[in-house]
């Protein structure tokens, strides 16, 4: 028996979980380097030992210290007990099961999925997976008000995008409108409810959906509740909202009371562990879904809100309106909100981080990029990762092209700064997930982060970069008209260290893209492995040349260039 091969494995979310009724998905990690052969042997949990069916795992790649094994197992009973034969090429072998790996299969035990419930496999709405989104910052877009931006809804149908998700819209006293006043008014700065209410309309019109953004982590300090704790302190009815440290209740020079992060007197945390703020909160979500139609919600800082009210809330939402769409905002890995009881999806900015990163600072390579995205698509079941935000810029990060004219290697970096986004939009428009446009990047506009990533947008021709702007709609063209580069698997397909440049492909059955992305100043012939053998020649779809397609496949590519062939 080997002495130090790491695995890993538990019997539940991500490692195990429901694709569908009576199918199930498991994940295996195992040590990389060691090209080490997985398979898993299944059946009924009630079935007498030995009559276990093997199937054997596909490895989808390495995330650095670990690879990735998948299998997809089939039961009728919905019940499931199995265990992993894993071997290397000498034939050493290990059983690994729940008491751990072991020479003697009985002595590893076998995993147990005790019952596939049909509420455990996440169901997303229809509409998502073709999803997508663009996001508006009400006060820098079009005059800043909802009718500026219902009548810039023939332009966003034209750039191609069919989500627009807006920061909030909702009473308050700042500019960014995160510490809410009240939670039933549209801020008069941006217009009213029937404002709202025709924007969603003319977008449904134009086949584009709505999401708000709510903040029911906290509110701001002219919410109803909150200004009678101040002026009535103990004996207010609504003190226990919120975290009251002592009374009478002070803000200044420092606020007695839990804020958003760092004593921030005007935003009080929320405590929705009592009822009646629930409540409440939950009827501001169907009260908006109700009157103005709207088609989603993305949830302000979710991961410091009580997950019981976040299930809570996606119960009553869900069985009401089971079309709407959940999206948490969490800036880190975000595993534990996406496994079917809270959200349907987040904002990946653990993605982003690995996107900047390879194209904009250039600070790592294709393996380590690939790696990285490897890694956080197994932190999240395959439900939760094709309703992830994939976003390379917000109104809470520098732009991107900022990125790269600050980043990247050579003197001429700041001439290359397009070249690298555009690579940057191909893989975010190829990748699995929503892709998420922050607005304004699609004309090339820049800046710093807040404020300066939150400036009007960019209308003028003359002060866009029109070519860019060409760019985003062709790439999300292609992505609309394909099926597979919104529902197709991502695998890895290769990657070259020296010369900067990586494939992959999305793939259903045997239907196949591949595409390929060079991130470096060179011209480059590639010789490469074939990633699907049934046709002989490939069709570049963004520039239409062709390349033979036989025991190897050799093609030239552009400096900064990218390949979509199919």
């Amino acid at each position: 028996m080997p002495q130090s091969w790491f695995v890993y494995h538990t019997s539940e979310d991500p490692f195990a979980y429901p694709v569908g009724t009576g199918t199930l998905k498991l994940r295996l990690f195992t040590q990389a380097g060691q090209q080490l052969s997985c398979t898993v042997i299944h059946s009924d949990r009630y079935d007498s030992p030995g009559q276990e069916v093997p199937l054997q795992m596909e490895r989808i790649g390495s995330a650095g210290i670990y690879e990735i094994h998948e299998a997809i197992i089939q039961t009728s009973t919905r019940r499931s007990r199995y265990l992993f034969h894993i071997a290397n090429a000498a034939g050493q072998y290990i059983w690994y099961g729940e008491r751990g790996a072991s020479e003697n299969r009985e002595r590893a035990g076998s995993f147990q999925y005790a019952y596939l419930h049909h509420s455990e496999a996440l169901k997303l709405p229809l509409w998502s997976q073709d999803a997508v989104t663009y996001q508006i910052y009400p006060s820098s877009y079009n005059g800043g008000t909802l009718k500026g931006i219902t009548d810039k809804i023939p332009y966003l149908q034209q750039l191609g995008v069919n989500t627009i998700y807006m920061t909030p819209v909702f009473e308050s006293p700042s500019e960014h409108k995160y510490n809410t006043s009240d939670y039933y008014k549209i801020d008069p700065a941006f217009g009213d409810v029937d404002g709202l209410k025709t924007l969603v309309s003319e977008a449904h019109r134009h086949g584009i959906r709505v999401i708000l953004d709510a903040v029911f982590n906290h509110s701001g300090d002219q919410f109803f509740a909150f200004k009678d704790v101040m002026e009535k302190g103990e004996q207010s009815p609504y003190k226990d909202w919120f975290f009251i440290r002592s009374f009478p209740v002070t803000q200044t020079p420092a606020p007695n009371y839990e804020t958003f992060a760092k004593a921030e007197a005007h935003m009080p945390k929320l405590n929705m562990d009592h009822p009646e703020t629930a409540d409440y909160m939950i009827g501001v979500a169907k009260y908006w879904i109700r009157e103005a139609e709207i088609d989603g919600w993305r949830l302000d800082v979710a991961n410091e809100v009580n997950p019981a009210f976040w299930s809570r809330f996606r119960q009553e939402l869900k069985s009401e309106f089971p079309e709407i769409l959940l999206i948490g905002e969490i800036m880190h890995a975000s595993g534990p909100w996406l496994r079917g009881d809270q959200f349907d999806g987040g904002m990946n900015y653990v993605l982003r981080d690995a996107v900047l990163e390879f194209f904009a600072e250039q600070s790592t390579g294709p393996d380590r990029f690939m790696e990285q995205v490897l890694h956080q698509e197994a932190l999240y079941n395959d439900q939760a990762n094709s309703a992830m935000f994939q976003l390379i810029g917000s109104h809470d990060t520098l732009r991107f092209l900022t990125a790269c004219k600050e980043g990247g290697r050579g003197w001429d970096r700041e001439s290359t700064a397009i070249q690298r986004m555009r690579l940057a939009v191909f893989f975010q428009m190829t990748y699995i997930g929503i892709p998420m446009i922050y607005y304004g990047d699609e004309v090339g506009m820049e800046g710093a982060t807040d404020p300066h990533c939150r400036k009007a947008m960019v209308w003028q021709e003359q002060a866009q970069n029109t070519a860019l702007l060409k760019w985003y709609q062709e790439l999300i063209f292609l992505r609309k008209s394909c099926d597979i580069l919104r529902k197709g698997k991502f695998r890895p397909w290769f990657t070259d260290e020296v010369r900067n440049v990586f494939g992959y492909t999305r793939g259903i059955d045997q239907e196949k893209i591949g595409l390929i992305i060079n991130n470096s100043p060179n011209a480059y012939e590639l010789e490469l492995n074939v990633y699907r053998s049934d046709k002989n020649l490939l069709t570049d779809l963004l520039s239409g040349a062709t390349f033979k397609n036989n025991n190897k496949l050799i093609m030239s590519i552009e400096p900064f260039g990218c390949l979509m062939l199919y």
